[in-house]
């Protein structure tokens, strides 16, 4: 049995000094610490209670762990950072609060809303201290994916490095320790003096410290706990089980909508398609719809700022793009101000750059598809199938605060 700290007695423990940002990797504790064993247990309830209400309960944890996955889908980046009830419960709490901004005014949810597949409807996201230099990219099944790099050019080596990335930018939320700017060290500090942290930190670890590894891992395993398979894509494959057949629940158009995804396309010497789909299955595979590792830029050079913005790799999944009343989930590309005709229009006819895939190209010069109307209503109605429900309003991934 575990000795467990009472939370009196947390409170006596709230480090007066910066905590080392870069301890080394935490686990989760196989058992996390129950109420009943706590020494105060009705005071540790009642604080987490006066906060969240019923939305957190330590005794009646969400399953985050044990999601049912569709055995088609093999992507899997979560490594060593396996998801936890207990920990994904605790990421939400950090996902949602404003307290992790130096003006207490920005929180992850900000920028990344459940009601838009956790993206933003804005071009550029507000931030404390300005807007981002990106469109906010959709969060839906971030665990499904070969790709582990994370941010559109790819600067953050995993997930969980990402999460703290934005808490450390001056424009977004504030901690960077430059320019006049708290440090990550303060914001550790200042989690230290909340008491729904020490109690979760001590139930999640076994102990109230926080520490950077902590708050990531946490935030990386609610995020990959965002998962969307209940599409009417999903409908058709289960029955199915080859997502080359046609569909029975799909109508003609979404049915050749799909064969113009999944088929390569084929380019003669100046690049024009002269038979073939329209070759979108070689970047953004499917059933996962996730971006190929190995995909380079897609000709889209320029930045949400103006300028050029010729790094520019990555991509979300394809899935949740559209709403499930088939409006967009916040504006498409890193720049935020296409809808999915602009996309459809851009890779129709590709202005070649050195960072453009070679998949975009034949012979170095950029591919024309002259997708006929017909082809791109019959795209766009495949793409809206990769969208589901539930996601948008299940309990687990919403905001766990007291409004």
């Amino acid at each position: 049995m575990k000795t467990i700290i009472s939370l009196f007695g947390l409170l006596l423990l709230i480090a007066t000094a910066c905590h080392d940002s870069n301890s080394e990797e935490e686990i989760v504790v196989d058992n996390p610490i129950s109420l009943e064993e706590s020494d105060n247990d009705s005071t540790t309830t009642r604080s987490l209670a006066d906060v969240f209400g019923s939305n957190i309960d330590l005794d009646n944890l969400a399953n985050y762990a044990d999601q049912e996955v569709p055995n088609y889908i093999n992507e899997d980046n979560t490594a060593s950072n396996v998801i936890t009830d207990a920990g994904a419960t605790l990421g939400r709490v950090l996902f949602y609060d404003k307290n992790l901004s130096s003006s207490n005014t920005i929180a992850c949810a900000s920028c990344h809303q459940q009601a838009h597949a956790f993206s933003d409807m804005a071009q550029a996201s507000e931030g404390v201290n300005g807007s981002t230099g990106r469109h906010s990219m959709r969060l839906i099944n971030s665990r499904f994916s070969d790709e582990e790099k994370f941010f559109w050019d790819e600067r953050a080596t995993s997930l969980e490095v990402q999460t703290t990335m934005p808490i450390q930018d001056h424009n977004e939320m504030g901690f960077s320790g430059a320019n006049g700017d708290p440090s990550l060290n303060d914001l550790i500090a200042k989690l230290d003096t909340i008491d729904y942290y020490q109690t979760l930190f001590t139930y999640v670890y076994g102990d109230n410290k926080v520490t950077e590894t902590r708050i990531q891992n946490s935030l990386a395993q609610f995020i990959r706990s965002i998962q969307s398979f209940d599409s009417k894509y999903d409908e058709g494959l289960t029955a199915a089980r080859n997502d080359r057949a046609r569909f029975t629940n799909f109508s003609d158009l979404e049915n050749d909508g799909k064969d113009l995804f999944m088929d390569n396309v084929v380019l003669n010497n100046n690049g024009v398609r002269i038979d073939g789909g329209a070759g979108c299955n070689q970047c953004h595979r499917a059933p996962a719809f996730a971006i190929d590792p190995r995909t380079d830029g897609n000709g889209v050079i320029a930045s949400i700022n103006g300028g050029t913005d010729t790094e520019v790799t990555r991509s979300p999944t394809l899935r949740d793009m559209f709403n499930a009343d088939g409006t967009l989930n916040g504006g498409l590309m890193h720049t935020g101000d296409m809808d999915f005709a602009d996309v459809l229009a851009h890779y129709n006819d590709i202005d070649n750059n050195a960072n453009t895939d070679r998949r975009l190209t034949e012979r170095g010069i950029g591919q024309k598809l002259n997708l006929t109307d017909t082809e791109v209503a019959a795209l766009t109605a495949f793409v809206k199938t990769l969208s589901g429900t539930q996601v948008y309003a299940d309990a687990r991934w919403s905001d766990p605060f007291l409004n």
